[in-house]
């Protein structure tokens, strides 16, 4: 099929049309996640706009990107933000797999060195030099210049107006809960991101409310959970966009032992996750089915009760947009800032979602007896 055709956006629009929400699910990933705005790129290019956006880690700083801005503008904010962060590395990478490999553990080491502009800078004395307690002890890197990017680039009264539902998974350093920040429940502002994405040792904790936070991908790397969990969870239709793969080769040699064990460690059991969802709610509306098919006398309290419970059970579709890591990507593949992989991963965002929404029928609300349906571009496109 030629992905240079244009989408049909018609079709697509008919087939999201039943659902009462649009949601956007952004797993975190570092330097991946320019993935992430290839794929908004091109859900909204196909009129495709989401509702609620929830987001851990640099999923989270991509949702308030979104989240924060007009419509026509958040692609161009999502551009900026990412033309900014990778400016610190060569823009231009070499051709072949032995040298790509070279020139992306020299930005990645880079980025060790010297931060990522309008992200993070190395703090001028190593921690480990500092005593307990003082400024500075608790991480290698500042994040100071990206919450003065975020006060730039994102409408935080825009963001907290309601157009679109944001939430961001941060982590209790003294608790260890997970915690959703929601505007559905309370005003979110860069610190509330920043939190979302403060993966220790590398960035500090960041306090809100008398209580310090870090990067919701300590616990969970994907807010999945969090929208699938939703006391008053309706039709929904959920873009899944993932940065690590579950599924991947067996490595043979060092290297590929540390890119495989990250990618297993973030990719946080999504698949696991939805399926075990899937088979939970497809048995929950069959047995609602089979309780409707006996007579009245014959259902016990706990029957009725379990049929006024679910008389609304919600039709899910989940859409799998998942990152394939190139050939010549190491471990270090989330925190390589070069301008020419930030590239490679947003085109390789929009090459995905085209490809998915190529086939309208994936985004169709599932039957009564279905429940839930799930498709991942990589798993279901027909050879």
């Amino acid at each position: 099929m030629n992905d240079a055709q244009p989408l049909d956006s018609a079709a697509i629009g008919r087939a999201i049309a039943p659902y009462h929400c649009v949601a956007l699910a952004l797993q975190g990933g570092g330097a991946l996640g320019a993935y992430q705005a290839g794929v908004y790129e091109t859900l909204h290019g196909a009129g495709v706009e989401p509702t609620w956006i929830s987001g851990v880690s640099i999923g989270a700083i991509n949702a308030a990107l979104i989240a924060g801005n007009a419509p026509e503008r958040r692609v161009a904010r999502l551009a900026e933000f990412w033309r900014r962060v990778t400016s610190g590395a060569p823009a231009f990478a070499p051709f072949g797999d032995v040298m790509r490999r070279a020139f992306n553990l020299s930005s990645a080491f880079g980025a060790l060195a010297a931060g990522a502009p309008g992200f993070f800078s190395p703090r001028p004395i190593n921690p480990w030099l500092l005593p307990a307690g003082a400024a500075g002890a608790t991480s290698f890197y500042d994040t100071a210049p990206l919450r003065a990017t975020l006060e730039e680039l994102v409408d935080w009264d825009r963001l907290n107006s309601g157009a679109v539902r944001l939430s961001v998974g941060a982590v209790n350093v003294r608790s260890g809960n997970f915690r959703f920040f929601d505007t559905a429940k309370e005003r979110l502002g860069p610190e509330h991101v920043m939190a979302s994405g403060a993966l220790p040792p590398g960035f500090p904790a960041v306090v809100i409310d008398n209580e310090a936070y870090w990067d919701g991908g300590v616990v969970s790397n994907t807010p999945l959970q969090y929208v699938l969990e939703f006391e008053a969870l309706q039709d929904t239709l959920i873009f899944q966009v993932d940065l690590f793969s579950a599924r991947g080769e067996a490595p043979r040699d060092m290297t590929a032992v540390l890119a495989r064990q990250k990618e297993i460690l973030y990719s946080s059991r999504t698949r696991n996750n939805t399926d075990a969802f899937r088979r939970t709610h497809t048995m929950r509306a069959r047995l609602r089915a089979a309780l409707k098919r006996l007579p009245a006398q014959a259902l016990s309290a706990e029957d009725r009760n379990f049929l006024a419970e679910t008389e609304e059970t919600p039709q899910v579709g989940i859409v799998h947009l998942i990152y394939q890591r190139a050939t010549y990507e190491e471990q270090s593949q989330d925190y390589e800032f070069s301008g020419a992989s930030m590239r490679d991963h947003w085109a390789a965002g929009r090459a995905d979602t085209t490809r998915t929404l190529r086939h309208p029928r994936w985004l169709e609300k599932p039957g009564e007896m279905e429940a839930v349906r799930v498709h991942d571009v990589h798993r279901d496109e027909p050879a």
